[in-house]
Parts: structure tokens; C-alpha cells; sequence
């Protein structure tokens, strides 16, 4: 198992794809902490809704996991490309002979992405606390309120398990572009919407804090969307490691059942 896991590692840094992807992690958490504490706390975003100040746990939580909408997006992605990438380039029939036993290449491709989830979630999480802490003390409030270190912790199994999303469409979707391009739109643009339309209907309400994003909001304990509910934090959790376990799943079935040529 350990040489199948160090030779995915190896495919994944011994191309560019790694700092490629690294560069907006770092830029989108900074950036978006930046904002959620400089400029979004305590304003007003609609009529009648105000966001809390630097004084609620939940704002500061929000501020530490900003960038997670951009990082979410690009380790979906890393998923996508990690298997789409070898059915591409006909690399998985190399990869199939040298470990005959798919289970274990997909095991070994879970490890990998879980560990590079919480590789570039441990970069961007130190990313976006320095700058949200540092404008957070500035301001005179804790920098460590209650759950904030939960929100830093779950940030980085967030990510390891929306590459694990990713490498299931990667799997179900046998074009690498036509992957990316589903799972991207899907996750930001279909699925928030799609979220916002069931959180603001009577008969969607109950099912809103079951979207992959409202899941991710309540795991890091973000302030809510307005108009929106989300689970707690450890229900969340569950609720997203079922789609990746899911999405994994049936990306193993059917590489373990296909013929590859």
C-alpha cells in the first residue's frame, strides 16, 4: 500500500498542477479573510440582515474559513483530475498492471487526496488565520473565541472530502473535460442556487442543511447564508462524508467492474 500511495504522490508534485493550484489557495484565503473581517463584519448585506461583528464566534469562524469557497472548488478539481488525468492519457492501464489489485489504487488514490486536502488546508487555513487574527486583534477582540479551533481543524477534512467528491465524478464521468466542467458548475453555481431555492421555499427548508455547501457551513461553523439554516457541526460532517464515501464508492464499483484497454 505505501509504494501505491508514494507513487500517487509523485504523479500529483511531479507536475506543475501542485503550485499551480497552491498560488490561488493562498491568494483566495487571504484575500477572503481579509475581506470577511475588514470590510463584511457587522455591516449590512440586505434589508433587515446584518452580519454579526468581530465580537460573535461565528464571525471569526467565518473569517478563518473564507477561502474555502475557492479551495473547496480546486480540490474538487484535483479529485476530477487525479483519475481523469491517467483515463486520459491511457496511464491507468500502466498503473492497473503494475498494481493489479484496483482496490487497492483506489485506496490508495483516497489516501493521497485526504492527505492533500488537509496539505492545502493546513496552507490556506494559516493563510487566512494570520491575516484574519492579525485584523481580529487589531480590533481588540480573541482571535480564539469558542470553536475557532474546531473551524481550523475541520477545515482541513473539508477539503481532503470534496477531492474525494471529485475523484467519484472523475470516475462517473468517463471525459476529463466534460468532469471538470460538471463538477465545477455543479458546485458553484447549480448547487447554491439550487440551495438558495430550497432554504427559501416551506417544503425545502428541512432539506437546504443537507446541500454539500450548507454541510460545509455547518462543519466550520460559518455564519449561515441569509435565509438559510445549517446542521451542527459534527452532523454536518457526517452529511458530507456520505457524499465523498458515496461519490468514492461508486467511482470504486466501477473501476473495479470496467474493462480497461
Amino acid at each position: 500500500m505505501i509504494p501505491a500511495i508514494r507513487s500517487e504522490f509523485r504523479k500529483f508534485f511531479s507536475t506543475r498542477l501542485w503550485w499551480g493550484l497552491l498560488i490561488p489557495v493562498i491568494l483566495g484565503s487571504g484575500v477572503f479573510a481579509w475581506l470577511s473581517a475588514f470590510f463584511f463584519a457587522g455591516t449590512e448585506v440586505g434589508p433587515g440582515v446584518t452580519l454579526p461583528g468581530l465580537d460573535d464566534p461565528e464571525m471569526v469562524s467565518s473569517t478563518y474559513s473564507a477561502g474555502l469557497q475557492i479551495s473547496q472548488v480546486l480540490l474538487l478539481a484535483v479529485g476530477v483530475l487525479m483519475i481523469g488525468t491517467e483515463y486520459r492519457h491511457k496511464t491507468i492501464t500502466s498503473t492497473f498492471l503494475a498494481i493489479p489489485k484496483r482496490a487497492k489504487v483506489m485506496a490508495a488514490k483516497v489516501i493521497s487526496l485526504l492527505a492533500l486536502g488537509a496539505f492545502y488546508g493546513v496552507v490556506g487555513t494559516l493563510t487566512s488565520f494570520g491575516v484574519g487574527a492579525a485584523i481580529i486583534a487589531s480590533k481588540g477582540y480573541d482571535i480564539l473565541p469558542d470553536g475557532a479551533l474546531r473551524t481550523l481543524v475541520m477545515s482541513l477534512l473539508v477539503l481532503g472530502l470534496w477531492a474525494l467528491i471529485g475523484l467519484g465524478i472523475g470516475i462517473l464521468i468517463p471525459s476529463q473535460v466534460a468532469a471538470l466542467f460538471v463538477a465545477v458548475g455543479f458546485a458553484w453555481i447549480v448547487e447554491p442556487l439550487l440551495n438558495l431555492l430550497f432554504a427559501n421555499q416551506d417544503w425545502g427548508k428541512s432539506i437546504a442543511p443537507y446541500f454539500p455547501s450548507s454541510a460545509t457551513e455547518g462543519m466550520v461553523g460559518a455564519v449561515s447564508s441569509p435565509g438559510t439554516t445549517t446542521l451542527v457541526w459534527w452532523a454536518a460532517a457526517l452529511v458530507l462524508l456520505a457524499y465523498a464515501a458515496v461519490m468514492t464508492g461508486l467511482g470504486t464499483w466501477r473501476t473495479l467492474r470496467s474493462d480497461i484497454s
